[in-house]
């Protein structure tokens, strides 16, 4: 199984690709060993370093964890928090991508999302169809957060700041999937947004139904100016954010399939009752 001669990536980046791809895709289990490393050499026609190289990447992504004389063995989901970008760029390897988003801002969805588009504009990844979901909160109302310290008193200038920046993030991630259509790369590309009226605390990713991601916002207090005056406020910290993953199986009844499918069922029960779309100005 020597690598694809035309791909133009370093060996350890294919070798870490394919690796990361068998694991996601349950070809080696939770907490099941991954072939050794002579074995990898073999089976990639790499060296050594090489191989060591991929390992690393793994690790760092938390899919891995190697144990001094016993070999490196597939992480438990809940050993450790994930990050997001290596299993979304792993489906759009896939013809249809499909990501559903609750949460404060997709500001991290729109980083994490910006390694794959570059790949499917260079022709590196080809998925056919990319549907993306974004359900954000009602900024034109009171929320729990952001809100002044003084007596957790409302401040409309803080909502209209936070929803600026949500339709900004938002609006870019839009314009960089659905281009990918116009540009005729892909078959299909939409992002749709909705927003609800509740507070976002936590956030959610739904990865093509097979995947969940969750987190908590911590909150921390604050002082910036805005619209010219000073104000001390409880704001979220997003990129604090830990994610913790859970992953369909085979078995509807694990805890992974499960807590996946009612993820997807609140994200979809939310999204076709209150949610609605913001009028254009």
């Amino acid at each position: 199984m020597s690598l694809d001669p035309d791909d133009t990536r370093p060996a350890f980046q294919q070798v870490s690709s394919a690796l990361r791809a068998d694991i996601l895709t349950g070809k080696y289990a939770a907490g099941e060993q991954i072939p050794s490393g002579p074995e990898l050499m073999r089976r990639y026609e790499v060296a050594k370093a090489t191989v060591a190289r991929a390992l690393d990447v793994l690790r760092d992504e938390g899919l891995i964890v190697t144990r001094k004389g016993k070999g490196s063995f597939v992480r438990q989901r809940t050993e450790r928090p994930v990050g997001l970008r290596p299993h979304l760029e792993a489906a759009f390897e896939g013809e249809s991508v499909t990501i559903d988003f609750s949460g404060f801002s997709s500001e991290t969805l729109n980083g994490a999302m910006t390694e794959p588009l570059d790949k499917v504009r260079s022709g590196r990844l080809t998925p056919q169809k990319i549907s993306v979901r974004l359900l954000l909160p009602d900024t034109s109302v009171h929320m729990a957060v952001p809100v002044l310290v003084d007596e957790l008193r409302d401040d409309p200038a803080l909502r209209s700041r936070a929803g600026q920046l949500a339709v900004t993030h938002a609006g870019g991630l839009k314009h960089s999937v659905e281009v990918l259509a116009e540009l005729g790369l892909v078959q299909s590309a939409k992002v749709e947004i909705r927003f609800f009226k509740a507070s976002a605390l936590f956030k959610l990713y739904v990865i093509n139904g097979a995947e969940a991601f969750f987190g908590y916002y911590p909150l921390r207090q604050r002082k910036m100016v805005v619209e010219g005056e000073e104000k001390e406020f409880f704001d979220i910290t997003g990129k604090d954010t830990t994610l913790f993953h859970y992953s369909a199986s085979p078995d509807e009844s694990s805890l992974g399939s499960q807590y996946v499918q009612q993820s997807q069922r609140w994200f979809d029960s939310t999204w076709d009752s209150i949610a609605f779309q913001q009028a254009e100005a």
